[in-house]
């Protein structure tokens, strides 16, 4: 992403209007977001970004350019975002969060939509709930750390967002058909007949 060109600085004032949802400052800056890569107006009702993570745009071209995309809620540039870019968004989303806590809630937040919406266009395009992709992305996450490291259990259910260990067994069996445990020790045996098989 490219950052820095056409960006003003943050004023204490412009940081009072976004987290006012101020409607008065709508034609006078953008703000978009680092994390999300989303630009809203001022007066967005979406979840207050953190401080660090927020650029001003004086237009909204400005914003689009440094490749950031409009929020679905609030419009900046009037159009609607296409239901499958606000989806890429979605997932990219889940990608790099699944280790936090996310609920439809946070989800909508952070992507700028109302959860009922947010939970139908999903399925609509991908087939599967949101919940059930953030359940796919931490058990393959998982399966990843129990297949490359000596981490315990515990200590990946932690890493993908799971806190609650036996929650964690029990989703892990269902999606995969064994246990954390089981699973290792089948990948383990399978590279040690690897190894053999290469000796």
């Amino acid at each position: 992403m490219k950052i820095g060109k056409g960006t003003e600085e943050l004023t204490e004032e412009k940081w009072q209007a976004i987290l006012l949802n101020d409607a008065n400052y709508n034609h006078q800056f953008f703000y978009a977001v680092k994390s999300t890569g989303i630009f809203c107006k001022p007066s967005c009702k979406s979840r207050p970004p953190k401080k660090e993570n927020v650029l001003i745009f004086k237009h909204a071209e400005e914003a689009l350019t440094a490749h950031f995309r409009p929020c679905k809620r609030c419009k900046p540039t009037g159009e609607r975002l296409p239901d499958h870019e606000w989806i890429t968004q979605i997932t990219q989303y889940i990608e790099e969060s699944y280790s936090e806590k996310l609920t439809l809630k946070i989800l909508a937040d952070a992507c700028h939509g109302s959860p009922y919406h947010l939970h139908r266009t999903f399925k609509r395009l991908t087939g599967v709930t949101p919940v059930e992709y953030i359940q796919e992305t931490r058990i393959r996450n998982a399966r990843n750390y129990l297949s490359q490291s000596n981490k315990t259990i515990g200590e990946i259910a932690l890493l993908v967002g799971l806190p609650n260990i036996p929650y964690f067994i029990t989703l892990f069996k269902k999606k995969t058909g064994l246990t954390p445990t089981e699973y290792r020790q089948q990948h383990w045996n399978k590279e040690v007949s690897k190894s053999e098989l290469n000796d």
